[in-house]
């Protein structure tokens, strides 16, 4: 449910006040056009020393989701304390780019977060190559730069993309894939699959570790300023994990890229321990393994994020020789 005005000038005052920014004056709200799973409101608000600032708010308890997010979002990984605590413990560590954090009001039924509102365009809505390897160099900086950052993330609550992690998508995968209505076939190349799965799990598992954003899809990285200065501002960190940093960059390149259009945006990632061709593809072939345990067979995505991820699993598979 929408909180009323005065419940929202409450929040934000006292997540301000948290995060040492001050009382807020004059607040303007409205409905924001950008939405993740979580609801998001645009606010305009005067803050002394600041002027007016332009603000996020966003509320990630699983009651605010839509039916058909809490459908399609696995509820295991729901945690409503993650993502501000990334903006908050993390994101200060990190390249310039993400949305600067403004407090958050954590209490045990309201869990809401309110950070800069970055105007610019969804990266998937940007056909300039040298702005999708503008965010690849951004996420190689960003993977070197938290490499440290691995033993603190575990105090907040940050996925580990352990053994069991990847396991249990493949697990879902053939739970999901012995649905009725499922397509000839399907159940039997899941099958295929898991039988291959195990090499998937043990060459990821062996690459090094750092903080990763977890759904770095061109969904979910904004692109502000100029082409020639672009601001790569990464949102939706609520399931940031600790893991191999070519899990986000085969999240980023994920989907109809031409090879040669790949590999460039692979290259822009840049030299980060551990990096490899061979390693990307493992973590593109887990990618679309996760798609296809995501969500039950009665989840439909929207008609422009629909994707044959068994067919890209089962090529990438073949062309591991898996």
């Amino acid at each position: 449910m929408r909180p009323s005005d005065g419940e929202l000038e409450e929040a934000l005052a006292s997540a301000l006040t948290g995060a040492g920014l001050g009382d807020p004056g004059r607040i303007e709200r409205r409905s924001s056009p950008y939405r993740t799973s979580f609801p998001i409101e645009e606010l305009r608000v005067e803050l002394a020393g600041r002027g007016t600032v332009r603000l996020g708010c966003k509320r990630l308890d699983w009651e605010e989701l839509e039916p058909q997010a809490q459908l399609a979002k696995p509820r295991f990984m729901h945690d409503p304390g993650r993502e501000p605590a990334v903006y908050r413990l993390l994101l200060p560590q990190a390249p310039a780019g993400p949305p600067e954090f403004f407090g958050a009001v954590l209490d045990e039924d309201r869990h809401w977060l309110f950070i800069e509102w970055v105007e610019g365009r969804e990266l998937h809505q940007v056909g300039e190559r040298g702005l999708w390897e503008a965010a690849a160099s951004w996420l190689g900086r960003l993977h070197v730069e938290l490499a440290s950052e691995v033993e603190r993330a575990a105090s907040i609550r940050l996925f580990d993309r352990d053994a069991a992690f990847y396991r249990r998508w493949i697990e879902r995968a053939r739970e999901f894939a012995r649905a009725p209505g499922r397509p000839q076939g399907h159940a039997a190349l899941v099958e295929w699959l898991a039988e291959r799965h195990e090499a998937v799990v043990e060459a990821l598992l062996a690459l090094p570790r750092t903080v990763v954003h977890g759904e770095f899809y061109a969904s979910n990285v904004l692109i502000a300023n100029d082409a020639a200065q672009p601001r790569v501002a990464p949102v939706d960190w609520e399931l940031a994990s600790v893991g191999p940093g070519v899990g986000d960059l085969a999240a980023l390149v994920s989907g109809g890229w031409g090879e040669e259009d790949r590999m460039a945006i692979a290259a822009a990632y840049g030299e980060v321990p551990g990096a490899s061709l061979a390693g990307l593809d493992f973590a593109r072939l887990q990618v679309a393994i996760q798609w296809l345990g995501w969500a039950p067979p009665e989840w439909e995505p929207p008609e422009g994020q629909r994707h044959d991820w068994a067919a890209e699993a089962a090529a990438l598979a073949e062309g591991l020789g898996l």
